[in-house]
């Protein structure tokens, strides 16, 4: 082989080593088997070609063949071994051209590898062909330029690969051509170039013109704009002016407050006219009875209360968070607290129906609790989370301060004396104060600190005064009034029932015999409250929506104060309906205002000796549900 390839060139031999490695004799086969498998390397330039030819060794060809001995002490059954060098020569006959261009280098390289042939036995070597195997290196540049033919007639010429590994070469080079054909690349610049040149056809569609400004843009609602009908930008009104101030708004000053109507401008002659009436009708009274209707006889003066268009007004310029009906017999009187510190006072006697409404600003926070007083309903009571307490007196037009908190605010109130000379009051922080009206000059007040974390309401027992409950954020604790230490104290009674926050808790009216609690859980609970002890039992649970979102006020339910086994509480159901229940969970009546009762009442109040019924919502508007005979 060392005539072969003598003016290649040793550099790019040098990258190209091709190793060939003879597989062990595999048994069961006639013939000798040789397997030359390159190791394929990646080079720059150079391509290195295997090419396999078959060819036969005669017999006497074999006897010529020399053994070294090194070879045949290793083979134990004195298999003779083919030389490399024997073969060589023996090849160098029948040498293809690109053979005798092969470098030298590169021979050298093939001259190193061993190439032994296994005979299956003697009887093998007597056969009349034998295959053997001649190996030719071709070492082509890339400028060379040989022909694909070449290529594929080298590869059909290794005969040492598989038939799987020879097709796929030949697809490999097959698709490679037939790519290269097709001139890709060129297309892709010329489809460029035809983008590049073509201009975007203009549409056949007019653009609109557009529209000069000419002031007046998308319509919009004058109130929203806060201008009327002509234009003109309407004054600020108080309920602006609470929106836009921060949370923390100055108190109004301390002491007596002059009951002067903000919505009015009309003559003093009508507003002494309107506040003589109030007076009147506190002077004659109320009956106050005690007895109990029976549950049929109760539905039917229900059943026959409705609502028209004279009995539906906006009364206050917020929402309505607490209600109170005068205890008159002949006249219809109503007072709403409002979000805003507002106290809307309403004659449903009077017509039009907006000349008996006057709407006054004694609060500057909202007013969440609103009483008429029972022992004089010509003053009426009112609570503000700003932490004042104020008594409206329509005899004097004033409203008085009862009490005042600056460091905290309030929540509810209620009457600890049935004349109402000493109050509870409710703070958010979960504490109260316990305040004596009678005191001159200042009010006495004992503030005890609860183990709660906010009360919303606050209520006392209406036969064992002592006792007032309050409603916190899942708590319902009883307390009683006599052991309350400043330090703090324990309660009576705990209901652990409620799995939400607690919006209200009211014993009822006549006897306090039964506590109805509204929840978060859309559940109201009525407990047995007759024996005030460590543990009051679960009477009734009744399945009720709650959940009135956050821009309306919460439910609270209420007892009916002439028949203390009902109670009153809104609803979320379409259409909008105030309903009562029984303290069993019977259903017993829904009062439907049809077109006039299109919102959702929160707040409701009735009557303590009539059939009529005030619903507040949260736009400020109240609709009252009333006998005819009323």
């Amino acid at each position: 082989m060392s005539g072969c390839g003598a003016a290649a060139d040793e550099k790019a031999a040098s990258r190209l080593r091709p190793q060939v490695r003879v597989n062990e004799y595999k048994e069961n086969q006639n013939i000798p088997y040789v397997s030359l498998k390159p190791i394929p390397r990646t080079v720059l330039e150079k391509t290195v070609k295997v090419h396999l030819a078959a060819f036969s060794l005669s017999n006497d060809k074999l006897d010529q063949v020399k053994h070294p001995k090194s070879l045949l002490e290793k083979n134990s059954n004195d298999v003779p071994l083919c030389k490399k060098t024997e073969i060589k020569k023996t090849c160098r006959g029948i040498l293809t051209p690109k053979m005798e261009a092969t470098s030298s280098r590169a021979e050298s390289s093939l001259q190193k590898s061993s190439l032994d042939v296994h005979p299956e036995s003697n009887r093998g070597q007597h056969q009349s062909t034998s295959d053997a195997v001649i190996v030719s290196v071709d070492v082509e540049s890339g400028q060379d330029g040989d022909s694909e033919e070449e290529t594929t007639s080298g590869l059909d010429d290794f005969s040492g690969l598989s038939s799987y590994e020879k097709k796929r070469l030949k697809n490999i080079s097959e698709n490679a051509n037939f790519f290269a054909s097709l001139h890709l690349s060129e297309s892709a610049a010329r489809l460029r170039e035809m983008v590049k040149k073509r201009q975007p056809s203009e549409s056949k569609r007019k653009k609109p013109r557009k529209r000069e400004n000419d002031g007046t843009g998308c319509r919009r609602s004058m109130r929203l704009l806060k201008v009327d009908p002509l234009g003109v930008p309407l004054p600020a009104t108080p309920t602006q002016l609470a929106l836009l101030a921060d949370e923390n708004q100055p108190l109004l000053p301390p002491g007596p407050l002059e009951m002067t109507p903000e919505n009015r401008d009309d003559n003093e002659e009508l507003f002494k006219g309107f506040l003589q009436t109030w007076e009147e009708m506190s002077e004659t009274g109320s009956k106050n009875t005690k007895e109990l209707f029976s549950l049929k006889s109760y539905q039917a003066n229900v059943s026959g209360m409705v609502l028209s268009e004279d009995t539906v007004c906006k009364v206050t310029k917020g929402s309505v968070l607490s209600l109170a009906l005068h205890p008159s017999e002949t006249r219809t009187l109503v007072a709403a607290g409002a979000k805003y510190g507002q106290i809307g006072l309403w004659d449903l006697t009077q017509h039009p129906k907006e000349d008996g409404i006057y709407v006054f600003h004694p609060h500057s926070q909202p007013v969440s609790c609103l009483y008429f007083s029972p022992a004089n309903p010509a003053h009426i009571l009112s609570l503000s989370y700003d932490g004042t307490v104020r008594c409206g007196d329509f005899s004097r037009a004033v409203f008085e301060e009862v009490y005042r908190n600056e460091s905290s605010t309030f929540s509810s109130f209620d009457f600890l004396a049935e004349d109402a000379s000493t109050v509870a009051i409710g703070h958010w922080n979960g504490s109260v104060s316990l305040v004596d009206r009678r005191t001159p000059g200042t009010s006495y007040e004992k503030l005890v600190k609860l183990p709660l974390q906010k009360i919303r309401t606050i209520h006392v027992h209406p036969v064992h005064r002592q006792y007032f409950v309050t409603a916190g954020l899942r708590d319902i604790h009883i307390y009683d009034a006599r052991s309350l230490t400043p330090r703090g104290s324990q309660p009576l009674t705990s209901l652990t029932e409620h799995t939400k926050s607690v919006a209200s808790a009211y014993f009822s009216p006549i006897t306090g015999n039964r506590l109805v609690t509204t929840c978060a859980d859309n559940n109201l609970r009525i407990f047995d409250s007759s024996c005030v002890s460590s543990q009051l039992p679960l009477l009734t649970t009744i399945r009720h929506n709650t959940n009135t979102g956050r821009w309306l006020t919460r439910f609270r339910a209420v007892w009916d104060p002439k028949q203390e086994d009902c109670i009153i509480v809104g609803s979320m159901a379409h259409p909008r309906r105030v309903e009562i229940f029984h303290e069993t969970g019977k259903w017993l009546h829904s009062f439907l205002g049809g077109e006039y009762l299109t919102s959702v009442c929160s707040i409701n109040a009735m009557h303590p000796t009539r059939y009529i019924l005030a619903g507040g919502n949260s736009s400020g508007k109240i609709h009252v549900f009333m006998n005819s005979e009323s």
